[in-house]
Parts: structure tokens; sequence; C-alpha cells
């Protein structure tokens, strides 16, 4: 391994490390030249309101072996600019554009909490309540870190619940996918171990799937309803994002808008993607340009301009820091300007997505390769350039 080969190296670990917390330093654009190019946009300015050019998104496709990608820039509170470059599928001519779909992975989650959010507003649930008083189909089981301490709403969203599973199980298309609930008790082919309270609940950070996906089933019990349909009635359509479901698998009509997911090496994924049983936790299915929505609705919540997702005072205390640098289902990192964040990466996809609060400005940026963590820091690099943005 050469010496650039060994700091390309060190550069890619040290992201990898914190994908599914967020890309907590994302404003500080001095540490987004951890590449082979310090400054891949060197010498060829980003225009305002321009997208990138193909040529320079082609040459990073390239240089990180991603297939496609996806790119919405949103500025002062507007999607300012919006485009798709690379193919679906490695060695197929079919071109990613702004329609095309990609797993969000643990974007899911703020999503999620905003329907969970959503059912406190109308007086289904209260964040400080007991789970296990609206569980029904399943209980948290308790055990000596549950002796003094209920489980709450708020604390399956902020991940101070004290469940584990950082990432949850995914499966390809000829799987026999378990249940939720199996996948809670352990009871399935590969399971490892079961989804139990490991630590004092609201204690500590702890990243955790599980979390979610006891979510999913404390939505489930209270509305009797299935939890794509929940999300699609409470948020997906007040907020105008119509090409996005959570439905799992993948639905046959919404197939050939699908962005194949890639190993790291090109190859794509057996069946072209994995199923994920858990919805909340990493199900959604969308486009950059539906999360921009998304984050344009829930900035129009926290000023008080708009109820279509939240009351105000809901979304403030969904962008208020509950445990370290998470709020309720959103990252919310101390570092820089205030804003909101989440990162996801499930087989075959990485993505992320960010807004400035003061400042309504921020980007999401959707990958079909297990390789396109680089590329999106280098991407977002250029663009933050572009429009002056900070830390």
């Amino acid at each position: 391994m050469t010496s650039r080969q060994s700091k390309q190296k060190r550069c890619e670990m040290r992201r990898t490390s914190g994908i599914l917390l967020g890309l907590l330093s994302i404003f500080l654009v001095s540490d987004l030249n951890c590449s082979r190019n310090r400054n891949p946009f060197e010498g060829r300015a980003l225009t305002i309101g321009q997208p990138i050019p193909d040529d320079i998104m082609a040459s990073e496709l390239e240089k990180y072996n991603v297939q496609g990608a996806s790119v919405v820039v949103v500025h002062e509170g507007r999607i300012d600019w919006a485009k798709g470059y690379g193919v679906l599928e490695h060695g197929k001519p079919e071109r990613v554009d702004t329609a095309t779909l990609f797993q969000a992975a643990s974007i899911s989650k703020p999503v999620s909490a905003v329907v969970a959010l959503r059912m406190v507003a109308m007086g289904k649930m209260n964040l400080d309540e007991d789970v296990n008083q609206k569980l029904d189909s399943w209980k948290i089981p308790p055990n000596q870190f549950t002796r003094d301490r209920s489980i709450t709403l708020r604390m399956l969203l902020s991940h101070s619940s004290g469940l584990p599973m950082h990432g949850v199980p995914e499966f390809n298309a000829d799987d026999s996918v378990p249940t939720l609930l199996q996948i809670l008790d352990g009871h399935w082919s590969k399971a490892t171990d079961s989804v139990r309270v490991v630590s004092e609940p609201g204690r500590e950070f702890r990243y955790s799937g599980g979390g979610y996906i006891v979510l999913q089933v404390l939505l489930g019990d209270i509305t009797r309803r299935p939890f794509d349909e929940l999300a699609r009635e409470l948020v997906l359509e007040p907020a105008g994002m119509a090409s996005s479901t959570f439905e799992q698998p993948l639905p046959e009509h919404m197939r050939s808008r699908a962005a194949v997911g890639h190993y790291a090496n090109g190859t794509p994924l057996r069946g072209g993607w994995h199923t994920l049983p858990e919805q909340a936790a990493g199900g959604l299915w969308t486009t950059p340009r539906d999360l921009a929505l998304f984050m344009i609705q829930l900035w129009q919540s926290y000023q008080g301009k708009s109820t279509v997702l939240l009351p105000r005072d809901l979304a403030r205390q969904m962008l208020t820091r509950q445990i370290d640098d998470y709020g309720l289902g959103i990252s919310l990192p101390s570092a820089g300007v205030f804003r909101f964040q989440h990162s996801g990466g499930n087989g075959g996809y990485r993505c992320m997505m960010v807004l400035s609060v003061n400042v309504p400005d921020g980007v999401v940026i959707m990958t079909n390769s297990d390789s396109g963590e680089p590329l999106i820091w280098e991407v977002f690099g250029g663009i933050a350039r572009a429009y002056g943005w900070s830390g």
C-alpha cells in the first residue's frame, strides 16, 4: 500500500465510524478534504442555483466506484436545484434522475419520529409515559435495568432507552423474512441475540435500531394499522413526499424507478436491494427531493410558519438536544451552526441530509453504493464552498 493509499484508507475509516449517527461535523468544511484530491472542484467553481456539471460528477463517481447519485440543494428554505447522475445499475443504460428511488436507511428514523410525534399531537401517546402501558402484542421484558425507570417514547426516539441493536437485520429477496416480534425475541434463523434492555433507561446515548423496532410495534398496537399506511397518512402525504414509501418489500410498480444497491466493488446486490421489515428504523424508499421537502416542512414547523407536520412546541422538542447531540429522531451536532441532520447506510446505499436552522440552507445526497460516503463528503464540500456555508 502506497503512502497515498494509506492516507486515503485512514480517512475513509475515520469517516465510516460515524455514518449511522449522522455526519457530526458536516458543516466544518475544512474537515471535508480527506480525499485523493484535496479539493475535487479546484479550478471549476460551482455556480449558485446551477447543478454540479456532469463531467465533474462523472469523475467523482468513477473515483469512488459509485454507480449513481442524486443531489438536492436547499437555499433559503426552497429547493434551489436537483439533479441525478450516473446509472441505476452497473452495466445498464438507465440513468439516475430526480425521480429515482433510493433506500434512505437510517434517515428513516427522523421521518418515523415525526409519525410518532403526530400521534402525540393527536393525544394518542405521551412522550413521557411507560410505553409498556400501550404495547400489547409484545412487552419490553423487565430486568434489573428497568427496576427503577421505565422506558418512554422520548427515550425510544432519542436513543436513550438502553435497548441495543445498533443496525437492524436486512434480508435478500429470497430470504425468509421474520416478523418484528421474532427479531425482538431472537427467534429467527440467523439471530444472534434478542432485543433486551442493557443499560439503565435515560442515562446514556446508545444508538438503537432495536428501539425503533419497538417504536414500530408500539404504533401498530395503538392504531391497529400497518406502519407504512400510518406514515403515508401522517407524514408522507402532508409533506408532499409523493415518491416515498415505507412499504417493504418495495411494491412492484415502483421497482423500475429504484436505484439498485451495489457493493463497494461495484457488484450489484443479489435481487437488487435488501428487504427491511424494520420499516421505522431503516425501511424508507425516497428521493432527495422528497427528503428536502420533509426538511423544509420540519423547519417551517420549528419556526411556527406551518403546522403541516407538527405544532411548533413539538417541533421545538424534536430539535432540542435530549441527550448528547441527539434530539427526537434527529442528530443536532453541538459544533458549528445550529442544524439538524441524519445519515444512513443500508447494504448498497449511503446517504445524508442536513439543514441549518437559522438560515435554512442544506443538502440531500443519496448514492447506490457501499462506497458512497467519501463521495458524499466531497460533493457536500464543493456545494458548501460555492454557497459560502461555514461551520
